[in-house]
């Protein structure tokens, strides 16, 4: 453990104690925030057992910081913020394409070639190289996006600060999420999976792979290069059955082609709406 990493822990334990004139803290935890901000911390990463670990002396660091900073106001042109924590800037020096209407909070890290449109990311979350962050899509409080991603219009990336040994959502390098999806509650979407427009993904989901003769069911985790679509499947209430929503794994990226191609072998083949 290192020395930052336990102040912040000492800090956390005394979080109701935590004030905005207690000038030592805001510095420690200021440099913690700023580790995530440029890169060099992240809150989650896969483990080389495959696992996810998660790095709860930073989500720590970030509830700190709200009790350590109060509101403030800053505008950008003719715009107005009030929030305790600045926007992101540096843009231009990261390689960072941003157009009006997306904002990023200071805390977040972009990787080079990431293009946010009209968009938002919050604190903690780290999005990777080349990543394309689409119109009204929101990548919540410390989730995890790896590089080459498409994040389609309207997706929505749940957040998670507490407790702060929940794993946040992770989506893994190449994977394209169409419009309109929903991922929260720690879900895990396995290297250039296709993620069909509408699907809704937590932790509950029944994931259906129905592309072999027996059905296979996944929770919590999509399987890389699976292709995945809305689906329903019967459940018996007291009031009579009913439909209740499920994800189906109907297939899988083509072995030996690269990530456009299989993108769009993908999406003819199994006529994966987007």
């Amino acid at each position: 453990m290192s020395s930052l990493e336990q102040r912040v822990d000492e800090l956390y334990e005394h979080l109701g104690e935590l004030s905005e004139s207690d000038t030592e803290a805001r510095g420690v935890v200021e440099t913690a925030i700023g580790m995530l901000d440029d890169g060099s911390a992240r809150v989650a990463e896969i483990g080389e057992s495959g696992d996810v670990v998660v790095n709860e002396w930073l989500k720590r660091a970030i509830l700190c910081l709200f009790r350590l900073r109060g509101i403030m106001t800053e505008t950008t042109g003719p715009f107005e913020y009030a929030d305790r924590l600045p926007l992101k800037h540096g843009y231009e020096a990261a390689g960072v394409r941003v157009v009006p209407g997306a904002s990023a909070r200071w805390g977040s890290y972009l990787g080079p070639g990431v293009i946010l449109m009209p968009s938002y990311v919050n604190i903690g979350a780290r999005v990777g190289a080349r990543t394309l962050v689409d119109t009204w899509a929101t990548v919540g409080s410390c989730a995890q996006i790896g590089e080459g991603v498409h994040l389609s219009g309207g997706v929505g990336i749940g957040g998670v600060l507490e407790p702060a040994n929940a794993q946040p959502v992770i989506v893994e390098d190449g994977v394209f999420v169409g419009s309109r999806v929903v991922v929260v509650e720690g879900m895990r979407i396995g290297r250039e999976a296709v993620i069909g427009a509408g699907v809704v993904l937590t932790s509950s989901t029944a994931i259906l792979d129905v592309s072999g003769p027996e059905v296979v069911e996944h929770r919590g985790y999509v399987p890389p290069r699976s292709v995945v679509i809305p689906g329903t499947r019967a459940k018996k209430f007291p009031a009579g059955e009913y439909g209740v929503p499920c994800a189906l794994v109907i297939g899988q990226r083509t072995a030996g082609t690269d990530r456009k191609v299989s993108l769009n072998e993908a999406l003819r083949d199994f006529a994966v709406p987007v």
